[in-house]
């Protein structure tokens, strides 16, 4: 990590959460911002769900909910970038404090509620995108709104023509009800609309579907048969946990979603039986608890083609993306492994 970085940081971590991750995505647009470009090598290189990516570490939906600095961010060294979640209407989300450092933890609770700009705005960001590294868009659902279902189509609708992949966020903690989606009938119902507004594309996209941790191993079993039955080409394991266990920070009882190194072992293990259940067939994307290679290694090895990290980043900052691309790509140079070699490995 650069001098410029590691003081930065420093001086993110002294203001409210929230204030300073809005200011970090501003200074994505700096001068100062680490953005080294694609990082990638035939190492490195991989194909998801029909996508090319320059390598396997992605950003996760939740730190650009409004595509203010995808461009920075696909110079950022990720693979693939994921923005959102978007709903159809703007909505403020839930009110402040909402966004909490769990720094004994190395942890992050939010409780945001899927504030975003709405839709429209959303994709007319994204309409002016550079192109290169696959971007997608999180599909979400307005907080009062009378058919949640529908909103996830809507969204993909208006977003899907200017983006490489959606994912279907039915996991979610911080809107009310909103994890019932997942029970299998009512998660058909909303994959159904989706891929209906999907067919109506001029280009058809991959759909992920973005799971929580918090899902009993009958629940998983479920998912998968609802998502492989319904043409889903990749599961996203997992978003944020509303479990507490072993945390020592003081703020630990906040409620919302918790992020970060805790999560790591739940979401490994989710991940894990996916790959068993499915049997190898369905393509997983590791979510939870990522700060350094030897994490992302052991995604892949439980089962996942390529990770995503978010929490990681407020502890290791905007170039820990780069930094664990590169010592991945040593690592296998130095091992004589490939990456396909490796998924699944102990799963």
């Amino acid at each position: 990590m650069r001098f410029a970085e590691r003081l930065g940081m420093a001086a993110l971590r002294r203001l409210d959460p929230e204030l300073a991750h809005d200011l970090a995505l501003k200074g994505l647009h700096t001068p100062f911002a680490p953005l080294p470009g694609p990082i990638s090598s035939d190492r490195l290189a991989t194909t998801l769900s029909g996508l090319d990516l320059p390598n396997p570490i992605g950003l996760a939906a939740g730190f650009d909910k409004n595509a203010v600095a995808v461009g920075p961010l696909m110079r950022a060294g990720f693979g693939f970038v994921e923005v959102g979640a978007a709903t159809p209407r703007p909505q403020p989300g839930n009110p402040a404090p909402r966004l909490f450092r769990l720094a004994e933890d190395r942890a992050a609770i939010n409780r945001f509620g899927f504030n975003n700009d709405g839709a429209d705005r959303i994709a007319a960001r994204l309409a002016t995108r550079p192109r290169g590294v696959p971007v997608g868009i999180n599909l979400g659902a307005n907080k009062h709104s009378a058919d949640r279902s529908a909103d996830f189509a809507r969204v993909l609708e208006t977003c899907g023509p200017h983006v490489d992949f959606a994912t279907v966020n039915v996991s979610s903690p911080n809107t009310e009800s909103l994890r019932e989606l997942q029970r299998a009938r009512e998660l058909a119902a909303v994959l159904d609309g989706v891929l209906a507004a999907r067919g109506g594309l001029e280009r058809r996209i991959p759909v992920f579907l973005k799971i929580s941790p918090d899902v009993s191993d009958s629940e998983i079993e479920g998912i998968a048969e609802v998502a492989s039955s319904r043409d889903v080409e990749a599961i996203i394991a997992t978003n944020t946990t509303l479990s507490r266990e072993g945390l020592v920070s003081p703020l630990r009882g906040e409620t919302g979603g918790l992020s970060g190194v805790p999560l790591f072992r739940r979401s490994t293990e989710i991940l894990r039986r996916l790959h068993r259940i499915t049997g190898g067939r369905t393509t997983l994307i590791g979510v939870g608890g990522i700060s350094n290679a030897d994490d992302a290694i052991a995604k892949f090895r439980a089962g996942a083609s390529a990770v995503q990290l978010y929490t990681g980043l407020i502890y290791g900052g905007l170039s820990l993306a780069a930094r664990i691309a590169r010592e991945i790509d040593a690592r296998l140079e130095r091992e004589g492994e490939t990456l396909s070699n490796l998924i699944g490995r102990d799963a």
